[in-house]
């Protein structure tokens, strides 16, 4: 059935926010706080790990999304669910005697939100035709990312100035239910493969994974994911007290540049890498865009240990965020075509957080020990690697090969 526009892709920023801004509340809010009650950058890393975790490993449950209930369905319950996730993440006390327990917490309920990603991403695969991907991947990163910003600025600035944490976490879940209104103006789309048993449903969908993977298109995207390219993994520790501190940073210029406002210079930098992606390779923009965050990152390694320069800085990078993760949307949408959507997209999505995690865990450690300095410059490096590694095997794996005519 060929995909047909329904109506203006804001609805996709819209549903998108509370998958963003729980993500964001943990990235922002609690990292911020990590250190200024008694933990390590490096305990503070673990929070964001716990998420990362989550996000990497969520390709196994993706295809029961794909086929049991509809995507509209499972958007409502797991939205309801992560409005309770956020709520005790906010009522659980910050310190080292009660670490473990929000890292369980943090799992679960980035587990729980991370179908409200797959809900979402399984209704932009089918009614979303192939002149929209790069507008569309804009607005949905913008929501993604937005709403991280919303999450992370909103959460820490209500964590900081109501009398019980709790509350904080009340009112983000209040605007979690909220999105749900946007599915109003949006058609049924079926659970993929839904005539069929359970068996056979699970076989179509990995009968149709494989067959992505197998192409040019699908192996080159699985492997960019992989590698730590356009990450943006330094977001969190820059989020630390301890590292803000080294650029004389404190809670106020956090929020600010970690959370609202790097919200919207990332939603900006969103629709121009979308707009990019509609004129040229998507998978060229997603590597030529970790080139340039690379540079931004040595960029604000050797600039001056003053707040402007953290704020500039941040800004920058944010923006470069902005532009990366929409590359990495039109990519994936391009490469999973009428696939199992939540599968396909969340395979993608899985294999690019992997680097995430483990960028941001190293970022961390480093932090610790070499300064935050040091930390960009790993980043930076990191990055460039990555993006050679690629080219190097582009050629290699596909030399004397003839290249499928499909736009990327």
């Amino acid at each position: 059935m060929p995909k047909t526009r329904t109506c203006h892709p804001v609805v996709w920023l819209i549903l998108y926010i509370p998958f963003g801004a729980l993500g964001g509340f943990v990235t922002v809010a609690l990292t911020f706080l990590a250190t200024r009650n008694g933990l390590s950058i490096t305990e503070g890393a673990l929070i964001i790990g716990s998420q990362l975790l989550v996000n990497w490993l969520k390709w196994l449950w993706a295809p029961a999304v794909d086929i049991t209930l509809s995507p509209k369905r499972w958007y409502v319950i797991s939205t309801a669910f992560s409005a309770l996730g956020v709520f005790a993440m906010a009522a659980v006390p910050l310190g080292k005697n009660t670490l473990g327990l929000l890292l369980i917490v943090v799992a679960m309920a980035n587990l729980i939100n991370s179908v409200v990603g797959m809900a979402v991403e399984a209704m932009i695969a089918k009614l979303t035709t192939a002149e929209e991907v790069g507008k569309v991947s804009a607005w949905f990163q913008a929501g993604n990312l937005g709403g991280t910003g919303l999450g992370g600025g909103l959460g820490l600035f209500l964590i900081q100035n109501l009398p019980k944490p709790w509350m904080s976490g009340a009112i983000m879940a209040a605007i979690f239910m909220a999105c749900c209104v946007a599915l109003l103006p949006l058609p049924d789309v079926k659970a993929h493969a839904s005539d069929k048993s359970p068996v056979e449903a699970v076989k179509t969908v990995a009968t149709g994974l494989w067959s992505m993977i197998k192409t040019r298109v699908g192996f080159l995207t699985a492997l960019l994911c992989m590698l730590p390219v356009s990450t943006g993994a330094a977001q969190g520790p820059l989020a630390q007290a301890a590292v803000a501190a080294y650029w004389k940073a404190g809670a106020s210029q956090v929020e600010l540049v970690q959370g609202l406002l790097s919200g919207l210079i990332t939603a900006l930098g969103c629709f121009v890498g979308g707009w990019a992606c509609d004129r040229m390779n998507a998978r060229a923009a997603y590597a030529f865009f970790g080139i340039l965050l690379a540079i931004i990152a040595g960029g604000m390694a050797y600039s001056p240990s003053t707040v402007n320069m953290y704020v500039i800085w941040s800004m920058i990078y944010a923006f470069g965020v902005g532009l990366s993760y929409a590359a990495f949307t039109a990519m994936a949408l391009i490469a999973i075509g009428q696939s199992a959507a939540a599968t396909g997209y969340n395979v993608f999505a899985s294999l690019s957080n992997f680097p995430i995690w483990w960028v941001g865990l190293l970022l961390g450690w480093v932090a610790d020990r070499r300064g935050p300095p040091t930390m960009l410059i790993t980043e930076a490096v990191l990055g460039v690697v990555g993006v050679l590694i690629f080219i190097f095997a582009d050629r290699q794996r596909w030399r004397g090969q003839p290249r499928e005519l499909e736009g990327i």
